[in-house]
């Protein structure tokens, strides 16, 4: 794997990972399965939305990994970068009844 790529969830890294953090980890990683530092214009689009596909991905992972014995991972980089956990909305609970999902 590529050596420039670093671990992105708490408590690896000691902050959370900013949404620039994450597109670094992705480019990287195309650079890598793909062989080029920087494309050539005919590869260019490709190689971007490459990238930002990758990143999305990345954010939803660290967005909804469960570390455990730590906090969960972040939420605030998957927010920035307009990907987050989509979770269903729970209706208040009436005492003697059970919870459900809306």
């Amino acid at each position: 794997m590529c050596r420039s790529i670093k671990t992105l969830r708490p408590p690896v890294l000691p902050h959370e990972a900013t949404p620039d953090d994450i597109r670094a980890a992705a480019l990287q990683y195309v650079r890598k399965v793909s062989g080029f530092r920087a494309p050539a214009a005919h590869n260019r689009e490709v190689f971007e939305r490459a990238v930002d596909e990758i990143t999305e991905a990345t954010a939803r992972l660290l967005a909804t990994l469960e570390v455990r014995g730590g906090h969960s991972a972040s939420a605030s980089a998957s927010t920035s970068a307009g990907v987050g956990p989509r979770s269903a909305p729970v209706r208040p609970q009436v005492p003697g009844s059970s919870p459900d999902v809306v």
